[in-house]
């Protein structure tokens, strides 16, 4: 009995992988050449409508830095995408990633960096690194950190916690951009 199971496993494994195969050679196929050029339309094609009947919008690039984020250098942390995006001088995004946030959040709005710690125990216990801190709501201190163990487990919804976390390489990027005084943007 195992050995016929373990070959019904192996036959399912290679026509998954045979289909992802497939999948990947039709969408590389289907790619235009250039990623950046915009996409030709007809002058007489009609506008799609929703099912609301109204226009319909596109759908968002979760990659896309968000709208209304501000200009110039910054770091820009999306409560609802759970991403942050590093932006430099010229508003060109050099790294964007997804992170853990903490039980209590900041409100949207412009914060600068008031402190940074190297290594720390955080709220939860675990310890930390390149601590990154912009913000207080509740009495709690509100910052991005890594932990060192590379986790990024959610928080324990009975505590209030103010730690933002992500993994250690992520955490790298932002401690060598976000120094003390840096601008943080805080969007719904």
């Amino acid at each position: 009995m195992a050995r016929s199971s373990s070959g019904f496993v192996a036959g399912l494994t290679a026509a998954a992988v045979a289909a992802v195969c497939f999948l990947a050679y039709q969408a590389s196929a289907n790619a235009p050449a250039d990623v950046s050029a915009k996409p030709r339309t007809s002058g007489s094609a009609a506008p799609s409508t929703s099912p609301s009947g109204g226009p319909q919008q596109p759908p968002r690039n979760p990659l896309a830095l968000p709208d209304a984020s501000g200009k110039g250098e910054r770091v820009v942390y999306s409560l609802a995408d759970r991403r942050v995006w590093l932006v430099d001088g010229r508003n060109k995004v050099t790294r964007t990633f997804v992170v853990m946030p903490s039980t209590v959040h900041p409100a949207p709005g412009a914060y600068s960096v008031t402190s940074r710690s190297g290594s720390v125990r955080g709220s939860d216990g675990v310890q930390i690194e390149h601590v990154v801190r912009f913000a207080t709501a509740e009495d709690v201190a509100i910052g991005f950190s890594a932990a060192v163990d590379g986790s990024t487990p959610s928080p324990d919804p009975s505590k209030k916690t103010g730690g933002i976390r992500m993994k250690r390489a992520d955490g790298d990027a932002l401690w060598a951009f976000a120094v003390i005084g840096a601008k943080v943007v805080v969007v719904a």
